[in-house]
This record gives structure tokens, C-alpha cells and sequence, in this order.
């Protein structure tokens, strides 16, 4: 990537643009021929970076100066990306989806204006303040003695096979850990004792927040909610370890959801 007096991530209907040859990287020297509406992330290697919204031309290459590149849906890619780069990226689709979800006020109905640098949203009738927001959601390997449980929902691609511990959106009123317990019960019908938080990770796609825990389970039979599971199953570290030779996958490495499992494997 070239260095440049400023970097922009063009964007385009919630995409992002990246250059696939030889590797997957983000294109962020391909200048916007109009700046429009524009959003600053703050400084990438000592340089100002900002976000550029192209969502209202039907061909966004046009719109831009050394374009390259495809405009690609950044949460299939991210693992692929250098951390820095889709963290930057991550941040440029929070914000301008955010932006375009609250074009007039939740208060009065008035328009909204663009205020600090892309970060503020203020009503332009009754001067309402709208920030960006935070969708907390909680993601636990759910555990009892050296046995993990592992789901596989309804929204992950049947032919991958693909496991991973259970999560679910904090809803109004309810604290981290009753969200736990609630999230659990209600996908493999088991019963939670002891909570224990692990770590975050920001899952911007557009606007959530994953908060890891670990959480032990009282009983062992699993009622599987069909409506959002296709299975649950309790699994021993050594079916782990054999996981290709049994055919399923786990998540990728850089996940909360995988740094769960392999903080737990580690410790038994």
C-alpha cells in the first residue's frame, strides 16, 4: 500500500473495497474523486484515515481515482485481513451504517446533520444528540467437568459442519449474566450455575459488542430449540482434537468464540 498525505476506505451499500491479488488487502490509496460525506477513523500509521461513503452511485469504481479492487462484504473476509486493516474497516461500516440508519431524528422526525467528524448526528429541529450505538451480546462455552458444548445454528452453512459455542443479544433490563442464563435455556434447554466472564471482542457488522464468558451447566440432557439450532452436542477435548477425521469445523482462530474453547481446552 503507498503511503499517502490521507487514506480513505471507500464504501459502498456496506461493503468494502479490498484487493484480492496477491493477497487480501484493504485499498486505501484510491482517492474519492468527490469527497462527500466522509467520516475520520483516527490515525493509521501515523496517517489521517477516513471513511468514504459512494452508497448513492450505481457504479462506485467510477467515483474513484487508482481504483482497484472489488467492494466485498467485510465479515466473510476479516480473519483473512491483517488485524489493523479490519479493525480499521470495522470501524468505517459501524459508523456509516450507523449514519445511514439515523438520517432523522428517533425524537421529532427532523433531519439529521453530520456533526464531529462523522461521530455525532444532531437533529436539526429540536437539536436531539444521537451517538453511535453499541449492541451488547453475549457468547459462552457453555461446560461441565471436561465436556464443552457446542451448537451448530440454523444460520451457519450446512455443508461446513461448522460448530460453535451458543450467543445471543442482551435484552433491555437484563444483566450479562441473566442474558447467559436466559440464552442458554432457551437454545439447549440446560440449566447455568457459575458464570465466569472471559474476555470481549467488538463484532462491528455493523454495531455489536461480544462479551465472552465461560458458564457451567447443572444437567446434561440438551432440549434443542429447532427454530434457531440444527444441533447441540457435548464434545471431549480428544473429539476436539479429531475434529477433521470426524468432519466438522470450529470457528476461526481469530474469533472470541474460538479463543473460549481454546482457553477451556488448554486448562483441562
Amino acid at each position: 500500500m503507498a503511503r499517502t498525505e490521507t487514506l480513505f476506505a471507500p464504501y459502498w451499500r456496506g461493503r468494502l473495497l479490498i484487493e484480492q491479488q496477491p493477497r487480501l488487502r484493504a485499498v486505501l490509496n484510491a482517492r474519492p474523486v468527490q469527497t462527500g460525506n466522509a467520516v475520520f477513523l483516527g490515525l493509521f500509521d501515523g496517517v489521517a484515515a477516513f471513511a468514504v461513503d459512494l452508497s448513492e452511485h450505481d457504479k462506485p469504481m467510477e467515483a474513484l481515482r487508482n481504483a482497484r479492487g472489488a467492494f466485498l462484504e467485510l465479515r466473510s473476509i476479516s480473519s483473512a485481513l491483517p488485524a489493523e486493516e479490519a479493525g480499521l474497516l470495522a470501524t468505517a461500516k459501524g459508523l456509516l451504517c450507523w449514519q445511514s440508519r439515523h438520517r432523522f431524528c428517533g425524537v421529532c422526525g427532523a433531519p439529521c446533520s453530520i456533526e464531529r467528524a462523522g461521530h455525532l448526528m444532531k437533529c436539526m429541529g429540536c437539536t436531539a444528540q444521537h451517538f453511535p450505538r453499541i449492541d451488547p451480546a453475549v457468547i459462552m462455552l457453555v461446560y461441565k467437568n471436561e465436556q464443552l458444548l457446542l451448537g451448530q445454528s440454523n444460520k451457519f452453512a450446512i455443508e461446513q459442519n461448522f460448530f460453535s459455542t451458543l450467543a445471543g443479544f442482551v435484552e433491555p433490563g437484563e444483566s450479562l449474566e441473566n442474558a447467559v442464563r436466559r440464552e442458554v435455556l432457551e437454545e439447549v434447554g440446560l440449566q447455568v450455575g457459575t458464570i465466569s466472564y472471559i474476555a470481549s471482542q467488538p463484532w462491528p457488522f455493523p454495531s455489536s459488542l461480544m462479551l465472552g464468558f465461560r458458564a457451567e451447566a447443572l444437567n446434561e440432557e440438551i432440549v434443542l430449540d429447532k427454530r434457531e439450532m440444527r444441533a447441540a452436542r457435548w464434545f471431549s477435548k480428544a473429539e476436539i482434537a479429531g475434529r477433521e477425521s470426524a468432519g466438522f469445523s470450529l470457528p476461526p482462530l481469530d474469533s472470541i468464540a474460538r479463543h473460549l474453547i481454546e482457553e477451556f481446552l488448554l486448562e483441562i
